[in-house]
């Protein structure tokens, strides 16, 4: 890679203890409560493909007929060993299409008492990785097993470089890793130890070093693994991009793997209880929710279930996520796959007389533009205004503030526009995703759309390619 691509000076790295300097850490209302609250299942349940990125569904069943939990329902045309199974055992009774036949969504009616297609109960440090990898694709199981690059369901003929976890979440108002797998620690330390024979012992654990948040070295102590490593600093820190950046970076041609928490505990179920339980707990957080917590719920669930009764008022936005790379939803939809955290915040569509002559005590900046920045420990009830429209792209340096990463974003996003392959590999597009430059998006005084233009670009060079 040329010189001038290498430029910016790295984090500091010592040993395993890795320190992020570039950063923000956006203080909102509306955190979760460690609280958990049982949600019955919807009267419909719902497998979305578009949960799925670059998967073409094949139906496997039609309306009328009769699934099991963990049955398949469609595969992808691409790629026929992945599967993709019901969370619920009952009858299929719509298969939802939108433009040209595609499939939106697969419904299902759920019985009253779940069943289960029952698979083999085994430690999985007893198995092999040929078999852990055939029960995790025979289950559906596989599809939470992603990689970097592209973030797209892992391809099982792979050999992944290494397999990582984050075991803490710094996005804005983000579930607490810890509260969340306290319950489920025997099932995540089995997903571990599945994931560990997967990745030939290259299996990496990312840990803050003084978050209370995070999953901590202690709560790993069932799993004999050299590649722990502590962070420390402010978001994008938890993402798992940052911390692949900062310890092995992806060249091109190699692919790393990548697991959430939570899913690793729904591999860790399969191998102990020998099913496919696809409930996890979701975190309903934001300043519109009357009473922030948890919540366990089944993926696919309606969202009218989570968010009902709930909200303090009807005039928000519901994202299915965080507020920095989550996506826009309803009461109508449905939980999508990977889904972690709900939050609601206000509608921003409300213009602001001289908003920007004000003092601004109440507005969030990270610069010294309103005067807020005399209250760093503020908690803001920010909106979705984006306070401007998109204009010319500035040259700032705004984005090297916050992507704490050994890459010029700038100069990889032009590339991405001018759609120069070679550009682009030389400025490290296969090290990043969207959430990566989340905060750039946040930051932009141009209000350019950094995530889509990411998108766009890993899209075109993994087509190309």
């Amino acid at each position: 890679m040329p010189f001038f691509c290498r430029i910016r000076k790295r984090n500091v790295i010592m040993g395993k203890s890795i320190s992020i300097r570039r950063g923000f850490d956006i203080k909102l209302k509306g955190a979760a409560e460690k609280s958990v609250s049982e949600l019955p299942i919807s009267d419909i349940i719902a497998v979305k493909p578009a949960d799925f990125p670059a998967v073409t569904p094949k139906l496997l069943v039609e309306p009328g007929a009769e699934v099991l939990a963990g049955q398949s329902l469609f595969f992808d045309k691409n790629r026929p060993n992945l599967h993709f199974p019901s969370p619920v055992s009952g009858e299929v009774t719509e298969i939802v299409r939108g433009e040209k036949r595609r499939i939106l969504e697969v419904r299902i009616l759920p019985d009253r008492q779940t069943r289960y297609v029952e698979f083999p109960k085994s430690d999985p440090a007893r198995l092999s990785r040929a078999d852990i990898l055939q029960r995790l694709l025979d289950s559906g199981c596989w599809n939470y097993i992603r990689q970097r690059p592209y973030s797209l369901i892992a391809d099982p003929t792979d050999i992944p470089k290494a397999i990582f976890v984050s075991c803490f979440d710094s996005a804005p108002l983000a579930p607490d890793m810890r509260f969340v797998i306290a319950p489920e620690k025997e099932n995540f330390l089995a997903g571990l130890r599945a994931l560990q024979t997967l990745a030939h012992g290259h299996l990496h654990l990312c840990v803050h070093e003084k978050s209370e948040k995070s999953i901590s070295e202690s709560d790993l102590s069932g799993i004999a693994t050299d590649n722990t490593h502590r962070f420390n600093g402010p978001h994008p820190s938890g993402n798992v991009g940052i911390q692949i950046h900062h310890i092995t970076p992806i060249q091109k041609g190699e692919v790393v793997w990548y697991v959430h928490p939570q899913d690793v505990a729904i591999i860790g179920r399969l191998f102990l209880e020998g099913r496919y339980r696809a409930d996890r707990l979701i975190a309903l957080t934001g300043s519109c929710v009357a009473h922030p917590q948890y919540y366990r719920a089944m993926t696919g669930q309606r969202m009218s279930d989570l968010t009902g009764g709930r909200l303090t008022s009807n005039h928000n936005r519901i994202i299915q996520g965080n507020v920095l790379t989550g996506q826009k939803s309803s009461g109508e939809d449905f939980l999508s796959f990977y889904t972690n955290q709900i939050t609601v915040i206000p509608e921003g569509d409300h213009p602001e007389f001289f908003g920007w002559l004000r003092p601004g005590f109440k507005k969030l900046s990270l610069s010294r533009t309103f005067f807020s920045w005399v209250l760093p420990d503020r908690v803001y009830n920010l909106d979705t205004n984006t306070h401007g429209e998109e204009r010319a792209f500035v040259m700032t340096g705004q984005y090297d503030k916050v992507l704490p990463m050994n890459i010029m974003p700038v100069f990889l996003l032009k590339a991405i526009l001018a759609r120069d392959i070679e550009r682009m590999e030389q400025l490290g597009i296969y090290e990043v995703s969207e959430e990566d430059f989340a905060l750039c998006e946040f930051v932009c005084t141009s209000k350019i759309d950094v995530q889509k233009i990411i998108a766009e670009g890993l899209e075109y060079i993994r087509k190309e390619g």
